[in-house]
């Protein structure tokens, strides 16, 4: 029997190494809960969309024989479908955050 050692932590001690959080900042009522320098959800299904534009352009191309690099379409088509379960993932979350709100009673 061979013996197994145990599995020890890498680099990672604890919750002390996260760091403290003093205080959430609130949010002013009607004004969005969008960072600094971050994207709206709206944003990011404009850059889905377009994303997805460019690669049903690269498909025809490819389907023409007009595609120099197949890659390209590899590349479009791979980037097209984790942009898109990342946007879907983010409204499933943003749906079942609000629905677990709207079950709190008051």
């Amino acid at each position: 029997m061979i013996p197994i050692a145990p599995i020890a932590p890498i680099g990672v001690t604890g919750p002390a190494q996260v760091g403290n959080v003093t205080s959430v900042p609130a949010i002013a009522p009607g004004a969005t809960a969008v960072p600094a320098g971050g994207a709206s959800f709206a944003s990011q299904l404009d850059a889905l969309s377009a994303m997805q534009q460019n690669t049903d352009q690269l498909a025809i191309k490819a389907a023409t024989g007009d595609l120099t690099s197949i890659q390209d379409y590899t590349i479009a088509s791979t980037e097209a479908q984790l942009m898109t379960q990342l946007t879907v993932t983010v409204r499933d979350k943003a749906v079942e955050a609000f629905n677990d709100i709207m079950k709190m009673q008051v």
